[in-house]
């Protein structure tokens, strides 16, 4: 079995996250290995495709600042020093994947929601990190309370 020393624990900030950062803590734990967190905010422009006539600015601001302050709350659980936590502007996979590879990340654990069907064609965040990630990558399964 490897021996991790980095992992970076991409949460969605959803209720289940905390299902995700438990595994990660108690992996952490095992191994001795170092915590980093991310959470990666897609671009309102994205989303929306410039379709909207407005300035989306504060909006990914005050987002942005909600993604850092629950972020924090999460990370103060682990004992994760504010260094180590990242709210990143991108695509989420893709975002992980420079993320893991700047810190040297040697595992990356991320949430699974199990989707079938359309879900599951269209592909999702975690199916994306799997299949691009230089490093191994655990799919947490989580449940809705």
């Amino acid at each position: 079995m490897a021996n991790y020393k980095r992992i970076l624990v991409a949460l969605d900030l959803s209720d289940e996250s905390s299902q995700v950062l438990d595994k990660a803590g108690e992996m952490a734990k095992v191994f001795g290995a170092e915590l980093s967190l991310t959470h990666v905010i897609e671009p309102l422009t994205f989303a929306y495709g410039g379709d909207i006539p407005m300035d989306l600015s504060e909006v990914q601001e005050q987002l942005q600042t909600q993604a850092k302050e629950q972020l924090g709350k999460a990370g103060a659980k682990f004992g994760v020093p504010e260094d180590r936590q990242r709210v990143v502007l991108g695509q989420p996979a893709g975002e992980i994947h420079r993320l893991a590879e700047e810190l040297n990340s040697d595992l990356v654990v991320i949430g699974s929601h199990g989707r079938h069907g359309l879900a599951l064609l269209l592909g999702s965040t975690a199916n994306g990190v799997l299949h691009g990630a230089g490093c191994d990558v655990l799919a947490v399964r989580v449940h809705s309370d």
